[in-house]
């Protein structure tokens, strides 16, 4: 009888391993960071600060796996007042017609030890498909007894892409953005 209590709890952990879980982004550690080249002299770097969302993870099948983010477009942050007028401006964000930026997954692949995700990247107002590299930082059971999963990813994109050519070429037509992120349960 305990033979089959013990190979019960184990069948359980292997199938509840490898079922999706779902995660809610922890805004308190995610960061959404971008640096764009400013005259060839220099980065500009920001970050926004009011990010949320959630993942679906099933390290078992990648493909029944998603990413759900969605970004204040209004909670950019350069670390300048003045600067952070202008780029929630028209000339750039225009963040009170447009005033979210929004990543929503639709395949995930697992690639050696990382994985790729497609997506629609929506930002001013444009939508595109991108694939941007992604890498498991961890799994597990926080401090807080709360479940938990990180990833991080940097890529690059094309504002002009997204209808926002203010400056170019002096300010950089390319844009990286650092994206980490912890959703716990």
């Amino acid at each position: 009888m305990r033979h089959l209590a013990l190979a019960l709890t184990a069948f359980a952990a292997l199938t509840t391993a490898s079922a999706a879980d779902s995660y809610t982004i922890d805004k308190a550690h995610t960061a959404a960071l971008f640096k764009i080249s400013h005259m060839g002299f220099s980065y500009t770097w920001g970050r926004f600060n009011d990010v949320s969302g959630t993942i679906v993870w099933d390290d078992a099948n990648p493909a029944a796996s998603s990413v759900n983010v969605l970004i204040k477009a209004d909670s950019i942050d350069s670390g300048n007042a003045d600067k952070d007028k202008h780029l929630k401006s028209g000339d750039f964000f225009s963040v009170k017609e447009f005033p979210e930026v929004t990543f929503v997954s639709k395949s995930i692949a697992k690639k050696g030890n990382a994985y790729e995700i497609t997506g629609d990247f929506t930002m001013h107002g444009v939508t595109k498909s991108i694939t941007i590299p992604l890498t498991k930082m961890g799994a597990g059971i926080g401090p807080d007894k709360k479940q938990r999963i990180g990833f991080d990813s940097q890529f690059a994109i094309k504002r002009s892409d997204y209808g926002m050519s203010f400056g170019l070429p002096g300010v950089g037509d390319e844009v990286t953005i650092i994206f980490a992120s912890e959703g716990m349960k």
